[in-house]
């Protein structure tokens, strides 16, 4: 199994929009609506030339099958936000998303140099915040009836990690890699 993280380009768009709009992704999305061509277009310039964001197509085999991105990255205060999705349900459970992680990771904290990295999760998403946390994040946050989905309020848990953790949670992550023989995802650029 190989998983690489290639950049976002132009030409990436309509299968990103479809992603977005589909049962496999949209539920996590802290938006509601169908989103549209138009409003599409919009992110997608913001993706792609916005200097505090950074994307990257997930592939595994060299098949698209999702997303990650950094944003809100801020080097005065060295931190951003993350987020991944795996649009293609079937590599669920590969351990995908710990390759994906770990390469973010490792970019976050070793490339970039940035100090803390945030992010956000639907409360019963267990398994996602689960993985973060194997992968040293810290719970550090629950916004209680946060957003509402199908009218529903729903819960999000806010997990952080610090570049002073990173090591022991990097050693960790290469250990149960080795174990399985699998190895995290390269960032192409």
């Amino acid at each position: 199994m190989s998983v690489a993280l290639h950049p976002l380009t132009d030409a990436d768009g309509p299968r990103v929009l479809a992603w977005r709009n589909s049962e496999a992704v949209a539920p996590y999305m802290y938006s509601e609506a169908v989103i549209g061509e138009a409003d599409h277009a919009r992110w997608l310039h913001a993706a792609l030339t916005e200097p505090d964001r950074c994307y990257w197509v997930i592939r595994l085999d060299d098949h698209p099958v999702g997303l990650a991105n950094l944003a809100r990255i801020d080097r005065h205060n060295r931190r951003c936000d993350w987020a991944y999705y795996l649009a293609d349900p079937s590599v669920r459970g590969r351990g995908v998303g710990q390759a994906v992680e770990f390469a973010v990771l490792a970019h976050v904290f070793e490339t970039l140099k940035l100090n803390k990295l945030w992010c956000e999760v639907f409360l019963d998403n267990d398994v996602v915040w689960q993985l973060h946390e194997r992968f040293g994040f810290t719970r550090e946050a629950l916004f209680r009836q946060h957003v509402f989905k199908g009218g529903v309020p729903r819960d999000v848990v806010g997990l952080g990690l610090l570049a002073r953790d990173w090591p022991d949670a990097r050693a960790a992550a290469l250990a149960r890699f080795a174990e399985k023989g699998q190895a995290p995802a390269r960032i192409v650029d």
